[in-house]
């Protein structure tokens, strides 16, 4: 069994987030992982602005997967979690979780690959090993994958 633990943040669901049946809105939660992601590197001393200037690297997103189990609903709080499912040779894969506050039951999961890319010639290099050595309590695994 893992060891690893996951990085939760709360956030409401807005009027901006909402339809007409004031159900959320498939793109509001793109946003909500985004924000759980960010924490989470802020959390282990990886903020982007620095870690990005520091390790010479960008991390876009080459593939994101959401499954909807249940509807959230205008002013629900939310917690998304999120943890390091995978690290791979020049990727990682992070997992999502999205549950009201306080409840068992999941709202949404997802998942992000992250390629790890130059910033100047936008080619796959190796996940840097400060990356994979600070976000290891987060991580499902610590080994990589190719």
């Amino acid at each position: 069994m893992s060891s690893h633990k996951k990085f939760t943040i709360e956030e409401r669901v807005r009027w901006g987030d909402v339809d007409a049946a004031r159900i959320i809105f498939y793109g509001a939660y793109i946003r909500f992982f985004e924000y759980a992601e960010t924490e989470l590197f802020r959390e282990v001393g990886l903020q982007y602005g620095v870690m990005f200037d520091e390790l010479g690297i960008w991390l876009p997103r080459v593939h994101l997967e959401c499954d909807f189990k249940r509807a959230a609903r205008l002013d629900d709080l939310l917690e998304v979690s999120v943890f390091v499912k995978r690290f791979g040779a020049r990727s990682m894969r992070l997992n999502f979780e999205v549950r009201r506050k306080d409840e068992e039951e999941l709202i949404a999961t997802a998942h992000f690959v992250l390629a790890v890319v130059d910033q100047e010639t936008f080619k796959t290099v190796p996940l840097p090993a400060e990356l994979r050595e600070r976000l290891a309590p987060f991580a499902a695994n610590h080994e990589h994958d190719d």
